[in-house]
């Protein structure tokens, strides 16, 4: 059995206990305890989420875990002096330490963090990297591994993280089998972005979501203005001209970002060629995609795929 301590503070995020249900989940899977989860604060006791709930709580003093996680909240969590020593104890004996979005910040005031790779939620990234310049903060991604250290972007990635514990742990079988169960993806590569293409567009009509999504369900196909008109019920000049309104970039431009968005996301499953990740996204050779590559991430195909093999190692 593997020992789970989730550490919480005052005002954490209750999201934060969604990541204790994939370890519940994979206990079901596999009809065994492969896992036992404690909640853990520094004093023990009930403890108020965000939200104002108590959830109760046993105190982390003088106890050893296999894995220890640290949960994020909307606002930077405190890193007490006690929190703060038990971390640094807790590393020569835990087998690995994990933090969920703004969990990554008290693994940083602990210098667990220093001289490595980390990420956390995407609006703390900036300042993380400012106030401790020893981490290499990567700020766009998933989640990242290095060495016993793990950490995960913002609050939904923690499911992503925990996932691939369980990969690491039980196989890829049951990590997808835990994923199927919690009806989540199985699971979202540590090199994806977190960041969606179709998120960033914010369309705001119906008629321009409705293309966008007829697009992204047909990258493999020719999508021009007419095509992606249609989809829209409307002529091309009104649909171009909708679409710059409320996206702010021409039809093309998306379409050029859903597709490398895609391309990038086949890459990380390391099931397909270069070729085939061409074709299957429309793009008509691999000189074109390797033109779309760099002006959407500054980097050809082949260099993004030596860093997310990296991350995920």
């Amino acid at each position: 059995m593997r020992k789970i301590g989730l550490i919480v503070f005052p005002a954490f995020s209750p999201i934060n206990l969604a990541a204790t249900s994939v370890f519940e989940a994979a206990n079901w899977k596999v009809k065994s305890a492969a896992y036992d989860v404690t909640l853990l604060s520094e004093h023990g006791g009930l403890v108020a989420t965000s939200l104002g709930s108590q959830i109760q709580t046993s105190s982390f003093k003088r106890r050893t875990f296999d894995t220890l996680i640290i949960a994020g909240g909307i606002a930077a969590p405190k890193a007490t002096p006690g929190l703060v020593s038990y971390l640094r104890s807790a590393v020569h004996r835990t087998r690995r330490i994990a933090s969920i979005c703004t969990g990554a910040l008290v693994l940083a005031e602990a210098g667990l963090l220093d001289g490595r790779r980390a990420t956390t939620h995407w609006h703390f990234a900036r300042t993380m990297q400012q106030r401790y310049p020893k981490i290499a903060v990567e700020e766009d991604r998933i989640f990242i591994i290095d060495g016993p250290i793990w950490t995960s972007a913002g609050m939904s990635a923690g499911v992503d993280l925990v996932l691939a514990l369980v990969e690491k742990d039980l196989g890829a079988e049951i990590a997808h089998a835990v994923a199927k169960l919690l009806v989540v993806y199985h699971r979202r590569a540590g090199g994806q972005s977190q960041h969606s293409t179709l998120l960033d567009l914010a369309p705001t009509s119906d008629r321009v979501q409705t293309a966008l999504t007829y697009a992204k369900q047909h990258l493999n196909k020719p999508l021009g203005v007419s095509d992606l008109a249609k989809a829209a019920f409307l002529s091309p000049r009104q649909f171009s001209r909708l679409f710059r309104e409320e996206t702010g970039q021409s039809p093309a431009k998306a379409i050029e970002r859903l597709r490398v968005e895609s391309a990038r996301l086949m890459m990380e499953t390391g099931r397909f060629s270069v070729e085939e990740i061409a074709r299957k996204n429309g793009f008509e050779n691999r000189e074109r995609m390797r033109r779309s590559f760099v002006r959407a991430f500054g980097q050809p195909p082949q260099t993004i795929q030596r860093t997310v093999n990296a991350l995920v190692q």
